[in-house]
């Protein structure tokens, strides 16, 4: 189904945003694994909506609801479920938008596709809601890999051309824990001050802005994927696509490589501590789809958000004539801040599965 990804570690998400819950399935998870719910807890609240001015004012607890597959606090080896409950929907602000698409969102792609059946509101299946059972899926996998000495952090790289400092060569634990513990998720907190400026203005001026949020994985195993069509990168950006309002992945330097010489994007080879490691990383930590111990480093791009107050032209889908429509109800000024532990969360879930398909000798 298209609302899943994975091989071994299946993700299955569900739900609307403004339905009676959402939520998410998740099968493959290695047996005996414990998961501490109070720091799964803390991930999720990263996401959480209605915190500040910086984002929607839709105010949800975001507490998870296990239905299945832990047992005294271990996974068990069955399926587990787990819920979260709507609680703050303002359904009839989105009552206009049955027969106006917004510009922008998937509206008018649903009307098309479900025949007019689909339930929008919100955004409907398609809303930036539905990442919040993505955080469950991902806060078990990180609590699983850092077991295993594999961690995965990322921080938000730029707003509106405001760009933050890139993680440097070889990030550590303690640096993911840095950004975690501030209440805007930048390394350089004066870059931070200025972006968070720019968000407020295209706020006040009843607009948006987008951003790019940077992800990186440490510890993973070299030889990790496979080459042409199943390599990392492929698995990665598969995945990371589904998260709503991500137009752009890439890895490493990226689109960058592309205005160098090859003598400069080359990674050179050394020996260091009796490991092979490169002196730079502009491959992003992986070589024809197999990583190569280095750490992974991604980039998600993420597009202004859609849902804007300002007048914007449509059309009505019942007269099937040109109309105007003023969009109500509350909506990020930017996604991308809250983005930063969904793109955390789906990495780590797509390098679990990896992981647990590869049996590196960790499991």
């Amino acid at each position: 189904m298209s609302s899943e990804f994975g091989k071994i570690l299946k993700v299955s998400v569900f739900g609307q945003s403004h339905g009676t819950a959402i939520g998410v399935n998740i099968d493959g998870l290695p047996a005996g694994e414990e998961i501490d719910l109070e720091e799964l807890q803390r991930f999720l609240d990263r996401r959480r909506p209605g915190k500040n001015k910086l984002s929607t004012a839709r105010n949800e607890g975001d507490v998870p609801e296990i239905l299945s597959g832990l047992l005294d606090g271990k996974t068990c080896g069955a399926p587990l479920c787990a819920v979260i409950r709507n609680s703050d929907q303002h359904s009839k602000d989105y009552a206009e938008l049955a027969d106006k698409p917004r510009p922008g969102h998937a509206d008018y792609t649903a009307w098309v596709k479900w025949k007019g059946h689909a339930d929008m509101r919100g955004g409907g299946h398609f809303s930036g809601r539905l990442t919040a059972p993505l955080c469950i899926a991902g806060g078990i996998a990180k609590q699983i890999l850092a077991r295993r000495g594999i961690y995965v952090g990322a921080h938000l790289r730029g707003v509106g051309g405001v760009a933050d400092a890139p993680f440097p060569l070889t990030p550590t634990p303690e640096l993911f824990e840095e950004v975690i513990r501030k209440p805007f998720p930048v390394l350089d907190d004066k870059a931070g001050e200025t972006m968070q400026a720019v968000i407020l203005s295209a706020k006040e001026y009843l607009d948006s802005v987008g951003g790019v949020v940077e992800c990186a994985a440490i510890g993973l195993p070299a030889g990790l994927g496979d080459p042409m069509f199943d390599g990392v990168e492929n698995r990665l950006a598969a995945a990371l696509f589904g998260i709503p309002a991500v137009k752009g992945v890439e890895f490493g330097a990226g689109f960058g490589a592309a205005a160098v010489l090859g003598s400069s994007n080359n990674d050179s080879f050394l020996v260091k501590d009796g490991n092979i490691v490169t002196e730079t990383n502009h491959a992003g930590g992986v070589l024809g789809g197999i990583t190569t111990g280095m750490p992974l480093v991604l980039q998600a791009a993420f597009k202004p958000t859609p849902s804007i107050a300002k007048q914007q032209q449509t059309v009505s889908l019942s007269a099937m004539e040109n109309t105007d429509l003023e969009i109500h109800g509350r909506h990020d000024p930017c996604i991308a801040h809250r983005a930063v532990p969904v793109v955390e969360a789906v990495t780590a879930c797509v390098l679990l599965d990896l992981l647990l398909e590869g049996n590196h000798g960790t499991f």
